[in-house]
């Protein structure tokens, strides 16, 4: 190899090397921090329409098929619990099942609560986001998976809360002026 085919050779490679070396910067505003945001409008959202809708409605279920309106914010503060327990590798700290409570003051608080408790979730590192973990049975993926996954769950159900509100002539947080 001559000298100038090893110079464009080293020219090509130094590049890729500086990008590789920057790119633990690159992440320092990446992955986990770009979820956040979409995992915190969901917290908002669902939190205000947990403390809107009026304690008769917590019992209100569209069809006989699907959960009540607070069997749906049970739900989530329990998926909540599970999903941010195994993202921050604990044992769940929830004591039952949400979704059994038909008390709105406590179905509130518990999403409230479930809601801190997942906070801890969005502020793991990124090289910690990378790792491997187990969900569900038989479904494995890094815990970044499981963050979007999470904030995924919460928008479904979120889209459910704003049918429930709808149907009962309420307007949603997300239509809301001032929002």
């Amino acid at each position: 190899m001559n000298t100038r085919s090893l110079l464009l050779l080293l020219g090509a490679a130094v590049p890729g090397a500086a990008g590789s070396q920057q790119m633990p910067m690159a992440h320092k505003d990446g992955s986990v921090s770009s979820t956040r945001p979409v995992y915190e409008m969901a917290k908002g959202w669902l939190t205000r329409a947990a403390e809107q809708v009026p304690e008769e409605h917590y019992s209100f279920k569209p069809t006989p098929e699907v959960r009540t309106f607070g069997q749906l914010i049970g739900h989530v503060a329990d998926a909540q619990y599970m999903m941010c327990s195994a993202i921050k590798g604990e044992t769940n700290p929830a004591k039952g099942s949400f979704e059994k409570t038909t008390d709105k003051a406590a179905l509130v608080q518990a999403l409230k609560d479930s809601f801190g408790y997942c906070d801890g979730a969005y502020q793991i590192s990124e090289m910690k986001a990378m790792e491997e973990i187990s969900l569900f049975e038989g479904m494995k993926g890094s815990r970044l998976w499981a963050l979007v996954f999470n904030a995924a769950h919460d928008w479904e159900h979120y889209g459910n809360v704003v049918t429930y509100m709808r149907l009962k002539g309420m307007v949603p947080p997300s239509s809301q002026q001032g929002m």
